[in-house]
């Protein structure tokens, strides 16, 4: 990104100078979704700014009445709508959030919608957005196969498309929380914004770097799915997989949204699936707010460069919380087992009375409780008459889990985790 002379007076204005969304169109959003859409808390968290060694606030866009920012830039999208378009209504493909933001104002408005969500989006997210009254057509193995089925059907039905991320409403619309954090907390010196296909993190640079030129703005893709990582900085980093990270799994990002991010963004940083799934955990713990994996992108990044961030004031967009209850459990459990907290321990026994009850009082004296039992005499390749006693046990943390594994080994017994014997 070129930069300006050193002593040169900042232009507040030149670096969004030829861009297809300016700060005006950011303000003009802002006045038009006023009263229709929450202005979410910014609220600083203690803790977590100790654990990261930075000041950090959190932009609680979770919270919105469809759980995600995302009804921001559908509702101004909706409102441009000339009333032709209106009454024949819109169109749509979302892996949930934008689809959830489209619906629930199009119904609001009166505005016909049909959404084209992909095989594979979250039940979560396609029964919030049924529930809303739009039509749900399930096609495409990704959101790019998606998309084409929505133009086609689209033009079939002589719909208007409203775009997730590519269209300059929808990114002013978006750029409207930017206006809101540094109006909350004017000292923030960085902001940290999940990308998918760019639409949120290209709004809020346009808003942003208009009011404080120096601010920084740090993007974050899932290390799955870096797609604008790849078109910013020329890399062929392979897509592929699964991620929990749904909202941002984005294979090819938007061409306005690129030339914007390309300008006005500082960096994009990669975040694994551990760390997305520590900072989900972290964020139910110790904030007591559910989010997404995509949500929680920016605090992953966070501690994933905790040198980075040091000292500085971070402002972080939680995007969304439409997770299923069973991935939260599964996340929980997992984070729980990462920790030392939660543990398999396979045991080798002699099969006769009274060893399951002197194994449960070792593991009782040691301060571990037994949360599952179970044994295993046939598919094992002990000898006849031992037997594999497997147990699942709750211990303070890793220390306490190796004095665990220690006393067992003292009083005679061969136990090892399961995987690393």
């Amino acid at each position: 990104m070129p930069k300006a002379p050193k002593n040169a007076p900042p232009d507040p204005h030149a670096s969004e100078a030829g861009l297809a969304v300016t700060p005006g169109d950011v303000t003009s959003a802002a006045a038009a979704i006023r009263g229709s859409v929450m202005v979410t808390e910014c609220d600083q968290s203690r803790t977590l700014s100790e654990i990261c060694g930075c000041n950090l606030w959190l932009k609680f866009e979770n919270l919105q009445f469809t759980s995600t920012f995302k009804e921001r830039g559908a509702l101004n999208r909706l409102l441009a709508l000339s009333p032709d378009e209106r009454q024949r209504g819109v169109i749509a493909m979302s892996a949930g959030n934008h689809a959830q933001g489209v619906a629930y104002h199009a119904h609001r408005l009166g505005i016909p919608a049909a959404i084209v969500m992909p095989i594979g989006t979250p039940m979560v997210k396609i029964e919030n957005t049924r529930r809303h009254g739009a039509e749900i057509i399930i096609s495409g193995k990704t959101l790019e196969e998606a998309a084409e089925f929505a133009r086609a059907h689209g033009k079939a039905k002589n719909l208007t498309m409203i775009h997730p991320y590519d269209d300059p409403q929808v990114i002013a619309g978006q750029g409207t929380i930017a206006l809101e954090m540094l109006a909350s907390v004017p000292q923030l010196d960085t902001l940290v914004v999940p990308i998918g296909g760019g639409g949120l993190i290209s709004g809020m640079a346009v808003a942003a770097k208009s009011l404080k030129p120096e601010l920084q703005i740090i993007g974050v893709q899932a290390e799955l799915y870096p797609s604008m990582y790849n078109a910013i900085k020329g890399e062929s980093l392979p897509m592929r997989g699964d991620t929990l990270a749904e909202g941002i799994a984005v294979k090819t990002p938007g061409r306005i949204t690129t030339e914007i991010i390309r300008r006005l963004v500082d960096d994009i940083i990669l975040v694994t699936e551990d760390q997305i799934e520590r900072a989900v955990a972290m964020l139910i713990a110790i904030e007591k707010t559910v989010v997404e994996g995509a949500g929680a992108a920016g605090l992953a990044a966070v501690q994933a460069a905790p040198e980075r961030f040091s000292g500085r004031n971070v402002g972080l967009v939680l995007t969304g919380g439409n997770i299923d209850t069973r991935l939260i459990a599964s996340v929980l459990t997992r984070e729980l087992a990462r920790e030392g907290r939660l543990t398999q321990i396979a045991i080798d026994i002699v099969d006769r009375p009274g060893q399951l009850a002197s194994v449960s009082a070792l593991l009782a004296e040691a301060g571990a409780n037994i949360i599952e039992v179970s044994h295993q005499r046939t598919f094992s390749d002990l000898p006849a008459k031992g037997t594999l006693l497997e147990v699942v046990i709750e211990t303070r943390d890793r220390a306490h889990l190796d004095d665990v594994m220690k006393r067992l080994g003292e009083a005679g017994y061969t136990a090892w985790l399961p995987g690393r014997r």
